[in-house]
């Protein structure tokens, strides 16, 4: 079976332009991993946003001088598509030559283009170097599993049968690892992130939690359906009152993607991590 982005510029020889070209962008459908994991766009059990942050964001201003500044965008989870990321690219460099007289104006134009390709509304922010480099790096919440001793044979495929509970005690705790990987389904490259996860429900025993987190590291899929795949698992074993899987990953191309995925509505902080 083809996988739905096998019709975008993913993995294939591209053209670059540098004059603006909406026509660029390439939406694909969430509907059919959804279906692959049980779910459809009315029952999602979870809220979200898929953060992407471009640091090879450019344009001219009329009288022909260029800038340079980073973007932020804000996808809901449940929108219709994502954008491929390939074509996001190739979409953003082809604003490198093109005039826009005030970042109002630019930012209207992306908000209007990137809505129209996920099919509902997108935040579009225009920040500036000096903004981004005060806010410096953060560390993600929580304590940090990688240290812990585990035994694991298999990477090919999740495996949601390693994970169990510590016992039956109600504990509210926010752990993370940098261990996450996954393969992008298409050309087969490598996608580096780390995840933090934050529930309110019986104990995770953390072993087996940072166990299952290695098995996704041959698995082939998108930032976006990892972290809704963990969150899924998290929530069958653990049935919490609260869960959320937060996952930061390593950019490529100048673009890094981070799927916040919660039972609750909470706005994401949007910090850098050492990687990124």
């Amino acid at each position: 079976m083809q996988h739905p982005a096998e019709h975008s510029p993913l993995g294939k020889s591209s053209e670059y332009t540098s004059q603006y070209a909406p026509g660029l962008l390439f939406p694909i459908a969430r509907s059919t991993k959804w279906a692959e994991l049980g779910l459809h766009a009315g029952n999602l059990p979870y809220q979200g946003v898929d953060i992407w942050n471009c640091y090879e964001l450019s344009w001219l201003l009329p009288s022909g001088k260029p800038v340079v500044a980073i973007g932020e965008f804000s996808i809901p989870a449940d929108s219709a598509n994502i954008i491929e990321s390939k074509s996001f690219k190739l979409y953003l460099n082809s604003l490198n030559q093109s005039v826009f007289a005030t970042h109002d104006e630019l930012q209207k134009t992306l908000c209007r283009d990137l809505s129209a390709c996920a099919d509902a509304p997108v935040a579009v922010r225009i920040r500036s170097l000096d903004e981004v480099s005060a806010e410096g790096v953060t560390v993600l919440p929580g304590v940090c599993i990688d240290d812990l001793e585990i035994s694991v044979s298999n990477y090919a495929q999740p495996q949601p049968e390693l994970l169990r509970c510590a016992g039956s005690v109600q504990v509210s705790e926010s752990l993370h690892s940098h261990l996450l990987r996954s393969n992008c389904p298409v050309t087969g490259q490598p996608d580096w992130g780390s995840v933090a996860v934050d529930y309110l429900g019986p104990q995770l025993d953390h072993a087996s939690f940072l166990a299952y987190l290695v098995s996704f590291r041959q698995h082939a899929d998108f930032h976006e359906q990892c972290v809704e795949r963990i969150f899924l698992d998290l929530q069958r074993l653990l049935k919490p009152e609260r869960l959320t899987v937060y996952a930061r990953y390593v950019r490529r191309g100048g673009l890094d993607i981070n799927p916040y995925r919660s039972t609750h509505a909470v706005e994401p902080a949007n910090q850098r991590l050492a990687r990124q």
